[in-house]
Order: C-alpha cells, then sequence, then structure tokens
C-alpha cells in the first residue's frame, strides 16, 4: 500500500505504543480446551484458554524497547495466556477486562505525562475504533474490519498473528530513524540486552 506522509509525521511524536490482543497479537483464534481437574475424589473438567502468537512480533517489543519506547496492551477479554504473554515480554502496561479502552488509555496519560499525540494504538475490530480516532497514530492489521481500515492512518502488510504487530513497530522505529540502530543492539553480543529488559525470561506475574 501507498503510505502518506502524514503516517511518517505521526509516528515519529509515539513514545508508546498500545496493542489489541485477539486479532492483533493473535489470528484471532480461540482455543476453549477441557482440562480434567480432580476435585475431592470427582474428576471434572475445567475449561482452559489457549491462544497462538508470533515470535517474531515478541522480537518487536524488544526492538521498542531498546529505541527507547514503551509498550503495552488493552483487550475487553480476561486471559490468564495474555498475562502469561505480557510477563514474557515485560509489557509496562498490561489491561484486561475493559470494554472501553479510552479509559485504560487515559490512565497511562496520567501515568506516564504524554499526550494523545505521543501514542500509537494497533487494532482490528470496532471495539478499537475510539482510541484510534483520537490517538497519534492509528495502525490496522491486514486482517482488520474495512470500518477500521477506513480510519486508520497505516494498515500493516501482515495480518494480526502473521507478524502485523511487528510491523507496526517497524514503521514507527523506521520513522524516527531508530530501525537498524535498534536491530544492530539487539544483536550486538557485545552490547548484550539487560534480563530486565529482554523478552522470554519470564517473571513473576503479581
Amino acid at each position: 500500500m501507498t503510505v502518506s506522509t502524514s503516517a511518517h509525521s505521526r509516528a515519529r511524536n509515539i513514545k508508546i505504543i498500545l496493542f489489541d490482543v485477539d486479532g492483533v497479537w493473535t489470528d484471532g483464534g480461540i482455543w476453549i480446551i477441557p482440562v480434567p481437574v480432580s476435585e475431592g475424589g470427582k474428576v471434572e473438567s475445567r475449561m482452559v484458554e489457549a491462544k497462538g502468537y508470533n515470535a517474531h512480533d515478541g522480537t518487536a517489543i524488544s526492538l521498542a524497547r531498546i529505541a527507547g519506547l514503551k509498550c503495552g496492551i488493552i483487550t475487553k477479554r480476561i486471559s490468564e495466556t495474555v498475562a502469561l504473554r505480557a510477563r514474557d515480554l515485560k509489557l509496562e502496561f498490561v489491561y484486561q477486562g475493559f470494554s472501553h479502552k479510552m479509559k485504560a488509555v487515559r490512565e497511562i496519560m496520567e501515568k506516564e505525562g504524554v499526550t494523545l499525540e505521543q501514542i500509537a494504538y494497533v487494532g482490528d475490530d470496532v471495539i478499537d475504533l475510539p482510541v484510534m480516532r483520537v490517538c497519534g497514530f492509528a495502525i490496522a492489521v491486514a486482517n482488520a474490519r474495512e470500518q477500521v481500515k477506513t480510519e486508520a492512518h497505516y494498515i500493516t502488510p501482515h495480518k494480526g498473528g502473521d507478524g502485523g504487530a511487528r510491523d507496526a513497530v517497524e514503521f514507527i522505529l523506521k520513522a524516527q530513524g531508530l530501525l537498524e540502530k535498534s536491530i544492530e543492539a539487539y544483536i550486538d553480543e557485545d552490547n548484550p540486552i539487560p534480563a530486565s529488559m529482554d523478552i522470554g525470561k519470564g517473571g513473576d506475574l503479581s
């Protein structure tokens, strides 16, 4: 797609990147798996939710962090698998159970002292529109609903769960002139990323 000059200009102002989860970090699929649980000698089935994530998107969080940006998620659903993924990526902002996502955005703005113009949001469905309509840089993944694509400043080449989040981060870093520098820092064995910044190290959920 042709990217407007406005998209690059908006991306240069970004300090915080926020993402929806289902359909953005994933392909939108949700697996509900019955797991046998024994309680009081009786075996019952407990439903466990599972999702699939893309490793390329995880690396994007490290690249953003190296460049000095902060990242987070805002999602309507509440899921243990999302909490685990957020922990693994050491996200600065994790908001689950938010039907009205601007509430979370306003809290982040107050906490971080940033303006709407400094926030990018990556979404795929109509629940994301209230944030996308007012944030500095609205991004739709390739599999987003048409109503969402229409109001986005940028549409990623890849779908959610297939590198769409990585596209969003790389576009912003490139616009800020930080993409190649961040990649080189990420792969430099003489300049290892501190464990507090790197992904895949897990951590305490509390």
